[in-house]
């Protein structure tokens, strides 16, 4: 992020990994009433004003519904079911909205539902493409955007892949990657 980016209302860190939860690109889109929602490991780095939820929980911020979900790898062992790391559901106007953070493509995604779905693609630290799309269908959204690709690890490949494999069942966004 650059200073001089737009301020938040609210931020949502699914982990503490670097590339999730960096307390000196929150200082450059924080407000003095920015509401930080996270889990208990991201909010030692975020100080005390950190909402703290873990999976299961919902709250309410600002008139928005926030529903903390489970978010985990499945025989990696980069984002363990232990650690109680987040993905969210955040309902906007009835609009429901899964951001599904660092995971795999995990049984309770099966019962999510949500209109809009962010899901990673690039493989390695996350569900590959093929398994996103599975997720997708599991999830039945109006569309879905892939995600977590194009840095640090993946390729736009991936994120081609993830809409060629939900051609005609689901809408996909690409959206422009900022460097």
């Amino acid at each position: 992020l650059s200073a001089g980016s737009p301020a938040a209302d609210i931020i949502l860190v699914t982990h503490e990994h670097f590339d999730h939860c960096s307390a000196e690109d929150i200082a450059k889109i924080k407000k003095e009433d920015t509401v930080v929602v996270t889990e208990p490991m991201s909010a030692r780095d975020l100080g005390d004003e950190a909402k703290v939820v873990e999976p299961g929980e919902k709250i309410t911020v600002k008139g928005f519904s926030i529903e903390a979900v489970v978010s985990y790898n499945i025989g990696k062992t980069f984002h363990p079911r232990d650690n109680k790391w987040l993905g969210f559901i955040i309902t906007i106007g009835g609009c429901r909205v899964y951001h599904a953070g660092d995971t795999d493509y995990i049984p309770e995604m099966k019962d999510m539902k949500a209109d809009i779905a962010l899901l990673p693609v690039s493989g390695t630290y996350v569900m590959t493409a093929e398994e996103a799309v599975q997720a997708a269908l599991d999830i039945k959204p109006r569309v879905a955007i892939p995600m977590h690709y194009g840095d640090i690890v993946g390729e736009q490949s991936d994120a081609e892949r993830f809409a060629s494999g939900l051609q005609g069942k689901v809408r996909v966004e690409i959206l422009e990657q900022k460097q």
